[in-house]
C-alpha cells in the first residue's frame, strides 16, 4: 500500500483544460485603437493607450479565464466572418438596431469629448464651409450640391448622424472600404473630395495641419462605448463575462487610479466626473447585454 501511494505522488499531474479563446477584433485607428509597437498586438501589452484600445487592455486583465487573441480586419470582413459563425467580439462596433440581428451589445463607458464627431475640411476650402459664426449643420451640408463628402464604409457615428444618413439615401455621401492602405483624411488632404466625418482627435495624430475640425450640431450624438460579440451561444458567454468584467470595473475601490491608467494623468475633471458618475450607476445594475 505504502508502494502504491508513492507511485501515485510521484505520477504526473494531469495536464490543466486549455482556456477557452476570446478573439477580438483590432484595427490600427489611431489614436482611438493604437498598436504599441506599430504592428497587430499578439498580447494585451501590444495595446496601445487609445481610449477603446487602452479600455480593452484594462477589460483584458479582468478576463484571466480566456485565452486572448487578436484578429485584425476591416468591418466588413469581421461582419462576414461573423455571419459565417466565427465569434468574435469587438470594441470598435457603436450599437445599430439592425446590428442586433448578428452581435450581442454591452455598454462600456460614457460618451468622452473626443468622442464627437466633426466635419473635417481642407483649409483651402474652409470659406465654403463657414456659415456667419453658426455651428454646421450636417442636416444642411447634405442638401449641398457643390460639395463632395466621402465617407468610411459601414461606420456607426451615432444615431442622430445615421439616421441623416439613412435618410438621404441616394444624396448620401459616397462611401469606400478605409484603412492603412486608404486613410480618408490622406484623400482630403490630396483634395480628392470637400469633406468627411472624423473625431478631431484622428486628425491631431495624422499631423494634418492642412486640415480644419469644423464642430457639428449633430456631433454629440454618438452613443454609449459599446463591446459587441457574435449572436451565437458562445458569443453570448463572451459578452457576457464581458459585462461582467466592466461592472467589476465600476465596483472597484480604486477606480480614480485605473481611470487615470486608461485615460491619462491629464485627465479632464469634467470627463473624469462623469465616467465616475456613470461607473456609479454600472456598479448598482445589473447586466446590460443585448
Amino acid at each position: 500500500m505504502l508502494a502504491a501511494t508513492a507511485a501515485l505522488a510521484q505520477s504526473p499531474a494531469e495536464p490543466a483544460a486549455p482556456l477557452p479563446t476570446l478573439r477580438w477584433l483590432v484595427q490600427d485607428m489611431a489614436p482611438a485603437f493604437s498598436y504599441a509597437h506599430g504592428h497587430a498586438p499578439r498580447v494585451a501589452e501590444d495595446l496601445g493607450d487609445g481610449e477603446i484600445s487602452g479600455f480593452l487592455r484594462l477589460l483584458i486583465q479582468r478576463l484571466p479565464q480566456y485565452r486572448h487573441e487578436f484578429v485584425e480586419a476591416s468591418l466588413p470582413r469581421f461582419e462576414t466572418l461573423v455571419r459565417q459563425g466565427a465569434t468574435l467580439c469587438s470594441a470598435l462596433h457603436l450599437r445599430k438596431p439592425e446590428r442586433l440581428e448578428w452581435l450581442y451589445f454591452t455598454q462600456l463607458y460614457p460618451p468622452l469629448f473626443s468622442r464627437q464627431i466633426h466635419v473635417i475640411v481642407h483649409k483651402d476650402n474652409l470659406a465654403r464651409f463657414q456659415s456667419q459664426g453658426q455651428v454646421l449643420q450636417l442636416s444642411d451640408l447634405l442638401q449641398r450640391k457643390d460639395l463632395v463628402g466621402l465617407l468610411p464604409r459601414d461606420r456607426a457615428f451615432g444615431p442622430r448622424i445615421d439616421g441623416l444618413l439613412q435618410a438621404a439615401s441616394t444624396q448620401a455621401p459616397a462611401t469606400v472600404v478605409a484603412g492603412r492602405s486608404m486613410h480618408l483624411l490622406a484623400m482630403l488632404k490630396a483634395k480628392r473630395m470637400d469633406w468627411t466625418l472624423d473625431y478631431p482627435t484622428v486628425v491631431d495624430a495624422m499631423g494634418g495641419s492642412d486640415l480644419v475640425k469644423l464642430p457639428l450640431a449633430e456631433g454629440r450624438s454618438t452613443a454609449v462605448a459599446t463591446m459587441a460579440c457574435s449572436r451565437s451561444a458562445e458569443g453570448k458567454q463572451r459578452i457576457e463575462a464581458i459585462d461582467a468584467a466592466v461592472r467589476k470595473l465600476a465596483q472597484d475601490p480604486q477606480r480614480d487610479g485605473w481611470i487615470r491608467a486608461w485615460r491619462g494623468d491629464a485627465i479632464d475633471e469634467t470627463e473624469r466626473r462623469a465616467i465616475l458618475r456613470y461607473m456609479d450607476e454600472r456598479a448598482r445594475g445589473g447586466s446590460l447585454v443585448e
